[in-house]
């Protein structure tokens, strides 16, 4: 007898994957925060790795390698490694490296906020997670189309286009590839400005002490690069001058200063310098001082030691009195609501 099947019951039969089909998974859309990197170890050895990996990279060293190779590895690995494992074990903690453990609680928060419209994970542009493999990772999680979101709210070569770079590496030698988006800049947008002025107006309204002036502290870069059409310089004054009318109508009187920090080598660097500002603030009858530094999403070894713990020397030293280092937006409500509408705004069309 002839069982007749129905035109539904033979188009799905036919449907059906071979039994050695690859899994197919269900499309869902990624999300991965990139910051800067961190070595595994507050120690030497830890460090050394790192710096080899991020000042190998030729986005953020603009010499040729013929040049700077002999230089980086025969002098620069040999002396800061040193200097830089003790300032890393300044700001250790049991979660180990702050920027690591700040910027994996902003994946954690981001998550919890986004549900089931988006998987998100974290990465490193230099050290672990790297970048990579948390592409891999939603990729494996069925992520279809994937946004990389650099945590760098100003564009510079050395930073933003150094997450692309590893981004562009990354489709090179992946054979299935999801459509891909990437955060651009907020520098400007005025949710970050908003969430700016309110968590420093409410860092600086817990302190014991009325500031005379404000120091927005930026990471400096060469100054050549200005020249080259890097548009990090301007980006950081912008969000200074943008912050600086929010200030002036909930703080008056409140001076507020822009200084670029971090030098190294024999470069002209931006100007002007965060250390050289803080002893001259000092030296000309300056006594209370408090610096934030907005071009980090998240605290980190140059917030927390270079800022925080060395300012504080410079400024004591020169004759200050009163001095803070504020906190950076990290993984507070105000700063993921500003992410938050950052991410969720670049993922229309696709939610």
């Amino acid at each position: 007898m002839q069982i007749a099947m129905s035109p539904n019951a033979v188009t799905n039969a036919a449907m059906q994957p071979p039994a050695d089909h690859p899994p197919i998974l269900k499309s869902r859309i990624g999300v991965l925060l990139v910051n800067l990197g961190t070595p595994d170890a507050p120690d030497v050895k830890s460090v050394k790795r790192y710096l080899l990996e991020f000042l190998s990279d030729k986005r953020v060293v603009e010499i040729p390698t013929l040049v700077w190779q002999p230089i980086l590895r025969g002098i620069v690995l040999n002396t800061r490694p040193k200097k830089s494992a003790h300032a890393y074990s300044q700001v250790w903690s049991e979660d180990g490296s702050p920027l690591a453990a700040i910027t994996k609680a902003q994946a954690r928060a981001l998550q919890v906020r986004l549900g089931d419209t988006a998987v998100v994970r974290h990465a490193m542009r230099y050290g672990k997670p790297a970048m990579a493999g948390e592409l891999d990772a939603l990729m494996a999680a069925g992520c279809e189309r994937i946004m990389v979101a650099p945590l760098y709210p100003q564009y510079s070569a050395a930073t933003t286009a150094s997450v692309l770079d590893a981004l562009a590496a990354w489709t090179l030698v992946t054979r299935r590839l999801p459509a891909l988006r990437t955060l651009p800049p907020y520098h400007d947008d005025a949710g970050y400005i908003a969430a700016l002025h309110d968590d420093l107006a409410r860092q600086i309204a817990a302190l014991d002490f009325t500031p005379e002036v404000l120091l927005l502290s930026y990471h400096g870069m060469p100054e050549r690069t200005l020249y080259k059409g890097d548009p990090y310089h301007c980006h950081c004054r912008k969000t200074s001058r943008l912050l600086c009318e929010s200030f002036a109508t909930s703080h008056p009187g409140l001076r507020i200063e822009t200084t670029f920090q971090s030098r190294f080598g024999r470069a002209k660097w931006l100007e002007p310098a965060t250390d050289t500002v803080i002893e001259a603030e000092a030296a000309k009858g300056t006594k209370s001082m408090v610096i934030a530094a907005p071009g980090f999403s998240a605290d980190c070894l140059e917030t927390l030691e270079e800022l925080a713990i060395r300012g504080r020397e410079q400024f004591e030293e020169g004759g200050g009195q009163q001095f803070a280092a504020l906190e950076c937006l990290n993984a507070g409500d105000v700063g993921m609501d500003m992410l938050e509408a950052l991410v969720r705004r670049e993922l229309m069309g696709w939610v």
